[in-house]
């Protein structure tokens, strides 16, 4: 096996790949890095490569029709404000999937892309030095 030094890939099956890209670069941060429409593009924030693998897409012709439906696993993004994150989603019309849940760890809350795939925006919580 080969491993990229650049980025960590993690691929999302999508219904509508411009509908992807445009909601994840236009609202979390990500630019896009290759196009492919309507079957493939990918998307890039920091390390994170996300693969958006139309039905056209091998990618999402690989996939086992059991296993085709979107699943609980999803991507983890930090902010650094949680409340100025969410107020700016609102405010372009995003839907939550969850309410905001605080832990030991933290602050996160659930929102789903165009495809109903889910994103975990997480505030960590202040530890003292």
């Amino acid at each position: 096996m080969t491993a990229s030094e650049q980025y960590a890939s993690v691929r999302y099956l999508v219904d509508d790949v411009q509908a992807a890209v445009d909601f994840y670069t236009a609202h979390l941060g990500f630019t896009l890095n290759t196009s492919a429409a309507p079957a493939f593009a990918d998307v890039v924030r920091g390390p994170l490569r996300l693969l958006l693998s139309g039905p056209a897409s091998s990618g999402a012709r690989a996939t086992p029709t059991d296993a085709t439906t979107v699943g609980r696993n999803r991507i983890h993004l930090t902010v650094d404000d949680l409340d100025a994150e969410i107020h700016r989603l609102r405010a372009a019309g995003l839907a939550f999937r969850s309410g905001l849940i605080t832990g030991p760890g933290g602050r996160q809350i659930l929102l789903t892309d165009p495809a109903g795939n889910l994103i975990e925006l997480f505030q960590p919580a202040h530890r003292p030095q």
